[in-house]
């Protein structure tokens, strides 16, 4: 899949960068507007300072250009690339105010895709050998999902449904409140006129052999251990799609991969992501 961001979300991602600068600004950056005269130009240079996968560069241009289009930020090595700690990436110039009123803004983002992407590479790499592709979750840091999602894509993974209302997904309590698998998926069917994929969650391999007869997109095999997604493999033999999901990590991420499932979803991508150190030194 393209790391290039859904243009879909492009107004999200607007949104985003233009309440991330209004609240860090409010009436005005005070320390800057009184030391800074409004004629002064700088440069400085964006650092890696541990090893990673930058993303985000594309997020710090608009933030600059928010704050004033003079802002002219060269690119060095785009999203997407494995640095090393120490790597210059990127060099900025440009008025001086727009560059200190924008720098922790610019950074929030980068650092947090950049951890993102780090942490979704770690895993694709883990699964390379086999046919898994890794997917991302809703568990994203709330407003901020068009932006996590497109880190996970600069990392090499895949996005799974981005909300409520672009897949069908049928989950434990959905069939909980409906009685079956079965009804849930004809519910779905009679109620939902766009025809949207249907995913639906399984626990055991009694509710896979059910909604095997029932001809959905794909389906999810929650928390099961190896020996049941291998079986689940070999009862399938290719008929549908299988996600594993549940306490996947690292670790064991590789084993996953090796029972023959077709793709991981992984809510640690996101929702638990150490930030990339990443700095902006200013040179006069």
């Amino acid at each position: 899949m393209s790391d290039s961001i859904d243009p879909r979300f492009t107004p999200m991602i607007a949104e985003a960068i233009r309440r991330a600068l209004e609240e860090d600004i409010g009436e005005g950056d005070v320390t800057t507007l009184c030391t800074i005269p409004p004629q002064a130009q700088l440069s400085g240079r964006f650092l890696a300072k541990e090893a990673g996968v930058i993303a985000g560069l594309e997020v710090a241009q608009q933030v600059y250009a928010r704050l004033d289009p003079r802002v002219e930020l060269e690119v060095l090595f785009p999203d997407g690339s494995v640095l090393e700690a120490g790597t210059v990436f990127a060099r900025v110039r440009g008025p001086c105010r727009a560059l200190l009123t924008g720098e922790r803004t610019a950074l929030n983002f980068m650092q947090r895709m950049s951890g993102i992407a780090t942490q979704t590479r770690r895993f694709v790499q883990a699964v390379a050998h086999t046919k898994a592709r890794i997917l991302d979750t809703r568990k994203t840091a709330p407003g901020l999902r068009a932006l996590d999602k497109w880190a996970v894509r600069i990392g090499g993974g895949v996005n799974h449904r981005f909300g409520l209302w672009d897949e069908v997904l049928i989950k434990d309590n959905h069939i909980a409140a409906v009685g079956s698998i079965r009804e849930a998926v004809r519910r779905v069917r009679e109620g939902d006129p766009q025809r949207r994929p249907i995913i639906v969650e399984v626990r055991t391999l009694e509710e896979l052999r059910e909604a095997l007869e029932l001809g959905v997109t794909r389906i999810l095999l929650d928390n099961m251990d190896l020996e049941q997604l291998r079986q689940a493999v070999a009862i399938t033999a290719g008929r549908v799609p299988l996600e594993a999901s549940g306490n996947v990590t690292l670790d064991n991420v590789a084993q996953v991969a090796e029972t023959g499932v077709d793709f991981i979803s992984i809510g640690a991508l996101t929702h638990s992501v150490k930030a990339l150190d990443i700095s902006l030194d200013l040179e006069s």
